[in-house]
């Protein structure tokens, strides 16, 4: 049967067929035939009661409130108008779903309550309620009046959508068809204004509510105080926040948290302290920020205070405290703690997963990270961005590849969105895990690249010493208009220090007092290290002298600098001052100080040192410790002390350990207990080519030829290649490479003849080179043109040739200076009257009128 037949009445189902319909049109903006179709249905509409209506939807506040009437006679007399607007607010506040909102309008628009302001206006705030923002937009535009309630329900909704653009977009409509704001409109566009950092539309704003007489209002105050700590203009929101006479917690937690996400951690403990202090009662989200800050600061103390305030108080924590909690425990190093609270909670949600992951990668437990993982993923959890960034960074913590690899192919089968957050992660674990191919394909990949990303690059390159790949990146990351951040500028630091890049490393110091990072500690102590590993030793004091808070690390840069230049009086006086001025010292303070004992041959002074660490501060010696007392005692020819000193080792000796031992017995000449210390080094160690090398070398040395051609048949049989000597020059911002024995160089031939007219003028004035260091088996003569092609020669050369006279020349040298060429290089420094600065693997020469700042002694 045609039920459009005249006569024939509907059921309900296609009743309610229709309301979709009408629903339909309006969507499509076709007011008029909303109209049209129920203009030939209205006989039977209309027979929906509104009582009876308000009285189910109040009966059954969970039913559908059009259908509880579905029992009503559709076909019986009704009034013109069987509801009015306030009957029908209360029936749009009782809709519990989208589809029984859209019915009631149906409903509205047949009662000719859709041009009432007040029910419209209630309209308009429930789509949005429901984030049905079109429909609300079109019920907002079809208003024929509107009041500061549509304005406010249009605009609250857009903000709680996250489109912050168009809740201020309608805002600048509000204002041009005259519509005053009130103390509710305000905090919903300044949170708009806080969502895009929109700093100067925020202000105009601020204005606005001061011309009003707004700004004494909690609420709008609290608002104001979020939108300038949000803009990072944290000065704007104290001054705010001083101003308010009257503050609620939100107000309280709004200058806590903007203190806390701007990294003013300390300035928001201060503020959390007032608050205690004023009577103010902390809620939850401002233990959360607080907890935050804490986290931070890695403040475990204070974190157990707060932590056993939460529980004095007697504030129930949820589960946004535990999240919080979990991540400061982990962050502060008791990873035991978080995971004890992590298994007490009655609920979870990814972020308290996510966070204890994140807690695991943080403290080095990569398969504990790993592990969680699959518990979650057998809880039924699905996880997010962040859980794959705490996994990615457990793998490149532990150096797991193969785990990384499973990871990425898990993101990829799982299609989780590629955002540009986890492909940052996946950089740094492919860098991290030595497999700069795979970093290098994936980062061109990325269709979207943020400051982050060529930063994972840039630390992937440094870290794998591939410093002049990133020196190029940065440049290459200037021409794409990418602004640094500190984080490059450290990148870039470490680079120039790695290639000894003096030249580009002034460049890029004045490039950061330029962008006005000079003042952050953490690049100052990567200026300080730069500057000690490019050969000014002055320029590093200096920047240290400037430091105005200076920590553990810029101590450490400097005390480790005048290491490296032999000056261990200038390190032990510098580490008395660290000392006087309270800051603690660490387990790396004290290997750089004993490291500078070992360059300046101070042994009594490094035994000191080494008990002071216990015995005063109580750090227990890591190997690494060991090993620098180990390469004290050696260098200085203490050998059977040293030897015993291992012996009694409370820890297992590693590589590192007997490799100094073996270093003190290559200086002094000492075959018979190199050699039993090298057969403890190829068993420890079997694939480093440098302990096989420096056994060669004493053999050599020796001139004990059946010796190398042992060791170089050992290293044959592992398929192990020496190490070639290279050095490294940087002449007009650019660095030029010598390898020995490779004759590949433009100027080559210009460089030879200049060390023959230097060879001629060096023995007229006493040189003798010493063939004990040519280390091949050949005739006297051959051994002479095998020590003229070392690298740190032609290096020095080259140098001569492109720079003007009087101009210092230093160069980098990736092995130890053998004794002829630091011969040489003494001769030449007098000869050409030029300060020649060498880096070796060691330490720093300063040649100068014939002498050596490492006095014969390296």
């Amino acid at each position: 049967m045609d039920l459009d037949t005249p006569g024939q009445t509907r059921t309900m189902p296609y009743l309610l067929l229709d309301h979709a319909g009408i629903h339909n049109y309006m969507a499509c903006y076709l007011h008029h035939h909303v109209h049209n179709h129920f203009h030939h249905h209205k006989h039977i509409a209309m027979g929906f009661f509104f009582h009876s209506v308000a009285a189910g939807v109040m009966d059954h506040p969970t039913e559908n409130p059009i259908s509880v009437q579905g029992h009503i006679n559709a076909k019986a007399a009704l009034p013109k108008n069987p509801f009015g607007n306030c009957y029908c607010s209360s029936l749009l506040e009782g809709c519990a779903d989208i589809k029984t909102l859209q019915q009631v309008h149906a409903h509205m628009v047949i009662s000719g309550l859709d041009r009432d302001m007040l029910s419209t206006t209630k309209l308009v705030n429930m789509y949005a309620k429901f984030r049905f923002l079109v429909d609300a937009r079109f019920v907002f535009e079809c208003m024929p009046k509107r009041n500061v309630f549509s304005w406010n329900g249009m605009i609250s909704g857009y903000v709680r959508d996250g489109d912050y653009e168009e809740a201020l977009r309608i805002y600048r409509q509000m204002r041009f068809a005259g519509v005053q704001p009130d103390k509710f409109t305000f905090p919903h566009l300044l949170k708009a204004c806080a969502g895009i950092s929109s700093l100067h539309e925020g202000k105009m704003i601020h204005q606005h509510i001061i011309r009003i007489g707004c700004e004494t209002d909690v609420f709008v105050g609290a608002a104001v105080v979020n939108m300038y700590a949000k803009c990072f203009v944290l000065e704007d929101a104290r001054k705010m926040f001083e101003k308010m006479l009257h503050r609620d917690v939100v107000s309280w937690n709004a200058m806590v948290s903007g203190y806390a996400q701007n990294g003013n951690m300390n300035e928001a403990l201060a503020l959390f302290d007032q608050m205690l202090l004023v009577g103010m009662k902390p809620d939850q989200v401002t233990i959360t920020c607080v907890l935050s800050a804490c986290a931070k600061l890695e403040d475990l103390q204070l974190g157990q205070w707060i932590h056993c305030s939460v529980i004095g108080r007697g504030l129930q924590p949820d589960i946004f405290v535990y999240n919080a909690l979990i991540d400061m425990y982990a962050k502060c190093g008791s990873v035991e703690v978080a995971r004890e609270l992590f298994d007490k909670m009655s609920r979870r949600d990814v972020v308290s997963w996510n966070a204890m992951i994140a807690g695991y990668a943080h403290n080095g437990c990569a398969s504990e990270a790993l592990g969680l993982f699959h518990e979650m993923q057998l809880a039924g959890l699905q996880c997010d961005a962040v859980t794959l960034v705490g996994l990615l960074m457990a793998c490149a913590h532990l150096g797991v590849l193969q785990h990384g690899k499973q990871i990425h192919d898990y993101i990829i089968r799982n299609g989780s969105k590629w955002d540009v957050i986890v492909g940052n992660s996946l950089i740094d674990m492919y860098a991290k895990c030595g497999e700069l191919i795979y970093a290098e394909i994936f980062f061109d990949k990325m269709s979207s690249k943020d400051v982050v990303s060529w930063n994972a690059m840039l630390a992937g390159y440094v870290q794998n010493g591939y410093a002049g790949k990133a020196l190029s990146l940065f440049h290459q990351m200037q021409l794409a208009h990418v602004a640094p951040d500190l984080t490059t500028m450290v990148n870039v630091v470490s680079a120039c220090a790695y290639l000894g890049a003096l030249q580009q490393g002034k460049w890029i110091h004045d490039y950061v007092i330029r962008r006005g990072f000079d003042s952050d500690v953490f690049l100052e102590t990567a200026m300080i290290d730069m500057y000690a590993k490019c050969g000014s030793i002055e320029i590093a004091r200096r920047i240290f002298a400037k430091v105005s808070h200076r920590n553990t690390a810029s101590w450490n840069a400097m005390i480790s600098g005048y290491g490296m230049h032999g000056l261990g009086k200038d390190a032990i006086v510098l580490f008395s001052q660290m000392q006087e001025t309270g800051v603690k010292p660490d387990q790396i303070t004290f290997t750089s100080v004993l490291s500078a004992c070992s360059h300046a041959g101070l042994v009594e002074e490094g035994w000191g040192y080494f008990h002071c660490m216990i015995q005063d501060y109580s750090i227990t010696p890591m190997v690494k410790h060991y090993a620098c007392m180990v390469d004290i005692l050696g260098r200085a020819g203490h050998l059977d002390e040293a030897y015993d000193f291992i012996i009694n080792m409370p820890l297992e000796p590693d590589a590192s350990v007997w490799g100094a031992l073996l270093g003190g017995c290559r200086i002094h000449c000492n075959i018979g207990l190199g050699e039993r210390v090298a057969a403890k080094l190829f068993d420890l160690d079997p694939e480093n080519t440098g302990c096989f090398v420096l056994m060669s070398n004493m053999y050599a040395a020796a001139g004990k030829w059946d010796g190398v051609a042992r060791i170089r048949t050992l290293m044959k049989g592992k398929g192990l290649n020496k190490t070639p000597g290279w050095s490294l020059i940087e002449i007009n911002n650019r660095v030029h490479e010598f390898v020995v024995g490779k004759n590949s160089h433009p100027q080559i031939e210009k460089i030879y003849a200049m060390l023959e007219n230097l060879a001629g003028q060096m023995k007229e004035a006493g040189y003798v080179p010493d063939k004990n260091f040519a280390l091949r088996n050949v005739e006297e003569e051959e051994k002479e043109n095998i020590l003229c092609s070392h690298s740190e020669k032609l290096a020095i050369a080259f140098g001569l040739i492109n720079t003007s006279p009087g101009r210092p020349i230093q160069i980098i040298k990736n092995l130890r200076v053998c004794g002829d060429c630091h011969s040489a290089t003494k001769f030449i420094s007098k000869i050409v009257n030029r300060d020649i600065i060498v880096r070796d693997t060691n330490r720093f020469h300063h040649f100068k009128d014939g002498l050596c700042s490492c006095g014969d002694f390296w």
